[in-house]
């Protein structure tokens, strides 16, 4: 069925078989309010009838910035419902990205959530040329906004309300001629060379993959999904969306990111989708609230853990917990279950995460703990997912197996090809990419290297950055920066040369800020924090720790802790957190170079633009740390993956 069905049909099948059913819920003032799959489908209605009001047709695309509501959603089936696209743009967009959306979808309607991304469009409205109408859905602080073309989202589904009272049956003859092989969605790739191309997913795309996602997993209307990732990235468009509809889940949107965590716990998600940064934030809060706790939790905790390590290695390989059960049981009850209920996943059942490596420790932690941790392989132009684990077959440095429908096969360069019925349709105004993409026989050129073990895909890194040693070593960057990465005091590394490897760190503030009260270490900012030499001590004993397990050739021989976390608006990482490497080799030209010369500082100059638009430059100067026979002080002691304490 849902290989030859749309979105709105789908809809329409749960309106009509599931109407009192809850379809999505927000959280506003402390109270989630439910809206039911019967008046789902009547709010899509009717913001059809007002999108067609607007002069959106068949073939057009129109755009939605800003945050997970109710509203992006109804936006996207009304919109699909007439025949039209949804382009998702990530709601800390700068007025460039939107510039630069905007002209390749040609979208004249966008749906803007707030008035922080209305002023963004009414900046770069004059350069677009084709937006007429911008829909708003929060309207606080724009009560005195009196542009013409700006509407509120209230009065879009009333202009549809008006607009459909003699057009009775055109909305189901409109949602009845929608094809497969239209376009859905329109999804931005990660940018990290360029500014994002523009992948056009078609029904028949997405629904495939969530058909054969069902296979592996199955999913139904009793699971739970917290959709708090943007609705613009594949990943949440692929699960909220596609599975949610296909398998008729409820879909759950926090009342604020601060309030995520604990919204989490009430709704208790049964399926969850996040890339690393997510499962990496999750295991510094454990790790320090575990430092913070006394030594009879630590104790207690340190042993349920190690527990779950030992059932979490027979679980991977498709075998049960034996004798260790009634062990196992005493561990959740006093240290495991307390900890998944603290982030939120005491009721899950499959978690996967995709978009960029995991480091395998941080995987086999939340195994560890009891939670069905996956990992996904896949990119936005084959819907995000191609490769997953499967339960009972999990190896922790992979990344699975191909989906039912997927061929995977290993090209002559090394370079992971793929092919399936989710291959997406192309890029917008980009027939030349489009090609380069997809060969003439439906093989999707990754870019990625990697190569098959024993039926599983190991991915190595982008094929580009696929580098050798000066004694022919073949390394990727990716892997050396995650194991660095997986120090709890580490938010991010990047790793540069080939014939000596140097790196910049950038420190965790919460973990690193943690360990610096604990020293009685006192800082005021991240910058002083980064520049305290008792800091870089600490980093310095890190990186050796992630060298032992490297190749000398590879291994790490300076590094410098940088001033400044790397930013999304500086554009020195995606709005997914994937490192734009060739942003940073440009802006710290100098820093590396300093790095490769073996100097003990290294300065750089940065810029600041401040918010009234006053630009100054300052001189940075940071210290390099040597690895050059270096060795931990003499009572340095291991650290356990769960405790940032030794």
């Amino acid at each position: 069925m849902t290989e030859v069905s749309t979105f709105p049909r789908l809809l329409a099948d749960q309106a009509r078989t599931n109407p009192n059913a809850v379809a999505l819920q927000e959280k506003l003032y402390g109270i989630w309010q439910p809206l039911t799959w019967r008046e789902y489908a009547e709010r899509v209605r009717d913001a059809a009838h007002g999108l067609a009001s607007l002069g959106v047709g068949r073939g057009d695309i129109v755009a939605v910035l800003g945050d997970n509501r109710p509203e992006w959603l109804i936006t996207e089936l009304a919109a699909q419902s007439i025949g039209a696209a949804v382009v998702g743009i990530y709601p800390t967009s700068l007025d460039d990205e939107i510039r630069h959306i905007l002209g390749l979808s040609q979208a004249q309607v966008v749906v803007a959530e707030d008035q922080e991304q209305v002023d963004k469009l009414i900046r770069v409205r004059p350069q677009t040329q084709t937006v007429s109408t911008v829909v708003f859905y929060d309207p606080h602080g724009l009560e005195d906004y009196d542009h013409e073309w700006l509407m509120a989202f209230e009065d879009l589904e009333d202009r549809g309300r008006a607009w459909g009272v003699d057009r009775a049956g055109w909305l189901e003859a409109q949602v009845e001629a929608g094809s497969p092989d239209d376009v859905a969605v329109v999804c931005t790739t990660s940018g990290t060379t360029s500014l994002p191309k523009l992948g056009q997913l078609t029904h028949r795309n997405l629904l495939t993959m969530a058909g054969h996602l069902n296979e592996v997993d199955p999913l139904g209307p009793k699971d739970r999904f917290v959709s708090f990732l943007p609705l613009a990235w594949i990943g949440e468009q692929m699960v909220a969306v596609a599975c949610g509809l296909s398998r008729g889940f409820a879909l759950s949107f926090p009342e604020d990111a601060s309030t995520q965590r604990h919204d989490m716990r009430e709704i208790g998600p049964s399926v969850m989708f996040s890339p690393p940064r997510i499962w990496e934030s999750m295991l510094s809060d454990v790790q320090v609230r575990v430092d913070e706790a006394g030594w009879l939790k630590r104790k207690v905790f340190g042993l349920g853990y190690a527990v779950g390590d030992r059932v979490a290695g027979r679980r991977v390989q498709g075998k049960g917990p034996g004798a260790l059960w009634p062990l196992l049981f005493l561990a959740n009850l006093v240290a495991l279950g307390p900890v998944r209920n603290q982030l939120g996943l005491s009721r899950i059942r499959y978690c996967y995460t995709g978009g960029a490596p995991l480091g395998p420790d941080v995987f086999r932690f939340f195994q560890a703990i009891g939670v069905n941790l996956k990992q996904i392989y896949g990119q936005t132009e084959i819907c995000g997912i191609a490769v997953l684990h499967k339960n009972g077959d999990i190896r922790f440095h992979t990344v699975g197996v191909p989906l039912p429908g997927t061929e995977i096969k290993i090209a002559d360069n090394g370079e992971i090809l793929l092919r399936s019925s989710a291959v997406f349709a192309g890029y917008i105004g980009n027939p030349k990419a489009t090609e380069e993409a997809v060969d003439a026989v439906g093989w999707l050129h990754t870019g990625d290297a990697g190569y098959l073990d024993d039926g599983h895909l190991v991915v190595i890194d982008r094929a580009k950055e696929v580098q050798t040693a000066p004694d022919g070593t073949p390394f990727s960057s990716a892997f050396i920066e995650n194991k660095v990465k997986f120090s709890p005091y580490v938010e991010e590394t990047v790793v540069f040369g080939d014939e000596v490897i140097t790196a910049m760190v950038i420190i965790d503030p919460s973990t690193t800020g943690a360990w610096a009260e604990h020293q009685r270490i006192g800082y005021t900012t991240y910058t002083d924090l980064a520049a305290n030499p008792q800091v870089g001590e600490l980093i310095r004993e890190e990186v050796y720790r992630a060298n032992v397990d490297l190749p000398e050739a590879i291994r790490i021989r300076r590094f410098v802790l940088l001033f400044k976390q790397l930013d999304p608006d500086d554009d020195e990482i995606t709005r997914t957190r994937k490192v734009k490497r060739s942003v940073i080799e440009e802006r710290y030209a100098e820093l590396i170079e300093g790095l490769a010369r073996g100097e003990d500082k290294v300065s750089v100059t940065n810029t600041v633009t401040y918010q009234d638009g006053t630009v100054i430059k300052r001189e940075v100067s940071m210290n390099v740390y040597s690895m050059d026979g270096y060795e931990p002080p003499a009572d340095a002691k291991s650290r356990p993956v769960w405790s940032s304490r030794r």
